[in-house]
């Protein structure tokens, strides 16, 4: 394993599992201190694992992306306690999967405040230190739903559609300080959310004529995938581990799919 990051300081919310552990499991394995925070205080428990695992430093600390004293608090105490950010992966999100008709206004508007709202507001923090030290790598996740909204998840879609948007924009306003902005659009991604998804989404679309059992629509979405498999957590670290290296000194302002190929653009 290479250790790119050793010495680096770097953030990712969402990260008490699923992606977001991944990630910073990634970064922690190539020497970075990490901050992982999560809406969970088992996020405390994650860090330490990660810590005693990988013999680097890890804080856990709980933080809704969605307030904004607390991302101000964390980002404060990450200037304060570490003196640096290189890195800032904004991956906390979340899913609900409804009808239009039913759906109301404050779960549309949760999860864009989530999704969209809270990857802003990450990225405006950990700006704030990386334009002192005049470098930096924001990192945004978006989804396969960034490309092609789907069916019951409108909010989903256009949250989603928005980090893209919320990432151009700030890479151009940041590229004087020497900061890059990305995204990436993670696929199926074998995680605790795909539970649900699979769940939901399979009670949603069964007919009388077909009637989906656990697990089978996840089957079925996944064999359309031009390399037949489901991803896991490492996959996407690893492109995510890319975007913040200094091979990625050149790439800003770019949203790259991590999808065994089901969208190609």
């Amino acid at each position: 394993m290479m250790q790119r990051f050793v010495g680096a300081t770097v953030s990712v919310t969402g990260a008490c599992r699923g992606i977001g552990r991944g990630i910073a499991e990634r970064f922690a394995q190539e020497g970075a201190d990490v901050i992982i925070s999560d809406m969970s205080e088992a996020v405390k428990d994650t860090a330490k694992e990660i810590a005693d695992k990988y013999k680097v430093k890890a804080v856990g600390t709980v933080v809704d992306v969605t307030n904004e004293e607390q991302v101000t608090g964390m980002y404060d105490m990450i200037a304060k306690d570490f003196g640096k950010l290189d890195v800032s992966v904004q991956n906390a999100g979340i899913i609900t999967i409804q009808h239009f008709d039913k759906m109301s206004v404050s779960e549309f508007s949760k999860v864009v405040n989530v999704d969209a709202i809270g990857v802003w507001l990450c990225a405006r923090e950990a700006a704030k230190i990386m334009v002192k030290q005049n470098k930096g790598r924001i990192i945004n996740s978006s989804s396969g739903q960034g490309r092609k909204g789907f069916i019951y998840t409108p909010h989903y879609a256009c949250a989603k559609m928005g980090v893209i948007g919320i990432t151009q924009s700030l890479a151009i306003e940041l590229a004087p300080h020497n900061i890059t902005v990305n995204a990436f659009c993670p696929g199926i991604i074998v995680t605790n959310m795909w539970d649900y998804n699979d769940k939901v989404w399979g009670e949603m679309l069964s007919t009388p004529e077909k009637q989906y059992k656990k697990g089978e629509l996840m089957q079925e979405w996944v064999d359309a995938i031009p390399l037949k498999r489901a991803g896991e957590p490492a996959d996407v670290a690893n492109v995510i581990a890319f975007l913040a290296s200094d091979d990625a000194a050149y790439v800003t302002g770019q949203t790259i799919n991590i999808d065994g190929g089901m969208f190609m653009n």
